[in-house]
């Protein structure tokens, strides 16, 4: 109950599916957190319940496309607890969409959430951290995907997004290793998770929830769906000191998916 005692912990996309399973795990197990996103009833019932179940946790309505409301989300959590030790960048999207059936404004858009949010939350992460030193280690944990490593036919922009996050945090991990700036950067990387934005994505196929569940379990090895408390783990470990050798790394948390 204690692996990451004594931190604050901003988790972005912290209303529903792997973004409140992790700020609830990370509060669990003693840390302090900041839940965002633009979804304000969910985050604010997150909060909540971190609260009555003897955690601290505040909610704040954030757009991570809006780099103001960057800047206004690490004021306001400096505020409250003083510092940020762990920045868990999670808020994302996706459309299921052929790459020749690509238009312009929604390969924008699902950049916008994935990318240019990440490198907006990674870099004032950074800036807040120089200026008021985490606990022990500062950790950002860019979530990336399978798809940022094998692709995925029918999901183009999504692919390139998440691609992107996995490079990109490898640069920023050895920016900040080679600078000494005490911060760890890096990637998680989820198969086909249960969670609102996989059951949006079955309604597109045209399935009904019960048989997509189903298909996507056989595109893993070990024959099931996870869940989000399998990544909220991963990201828990990356969190805590118990990986303080570890930056510039890929956890890959996917049944098997990418070793096929």
């Amino acid at each position: 109950m204690s692996r990451v005692s004594g931190k604050v912990a901003l988790v972005t996309g912290g209303a529903v599916g792997l973004g409140a399973a992790t700020a609830k795990l990370l509060a669990k197990e003693g840390a302090q957190v900041v839940v965002t996103d633009i979804n304000e009833d969910d985050g604010k019932q997150v909060a909540k319940d971190i609260n009555d179940a003897g955690g601290d946790a505040i909610f704040i309505r954030h757009d991570v496309t809006d780099e103001a409301e960057w800047e206004s989300v690490y004021e306001q959590t400096v505020g409250k607890f003083g510092r940020v030790d762990v920045v868990v960048n999670n808020a994302g999207t996706t459309h299921n969409r052929l790459p020749d059936e690509e238009d312009l404004d929604s390969w924008r858009r699902v950049m916008a959430v994935n990318v240019e949010s990440v490198q907006m939350g990674t870099k004032h992460a950074i800036l807040t951290m120089k200026k008021y030193p985490p606990r022990t280690q500062g950790s950002i944990i860019n979530l990336s995907s399978i798809a940022g490593i094998a692709g995925i036919p029918n999901l183009s922009a999504y692919n390139a997004s998440k691609g992107a996050v996995r490079l990109y945090t490898k640069g920023v991990a050895l920016y900040c290793a080679e600078n000494k700036l005490g911060i760890r950067a890096n990637t998680v990387h989820p198969g086909y998770i249960w969670t609102p934005m996989v059951q949006g994505y079955v309604e597109t196929t045209g399935a009904s929830q019960e048989e997509g569940r189903e298909q996507i379990a056989a595109l893993h090895p070990i024959g099931e769906v996870g869940e989000p408390d399998d990544i909220a783990y991963g990201v828990l470990y990356l969190a805590s000191d118990e990986s303080k050798f570890v930056t510039g790394s890929e956890l890959v948390i996917d049944g098997g998916y990418t070793a096929q």
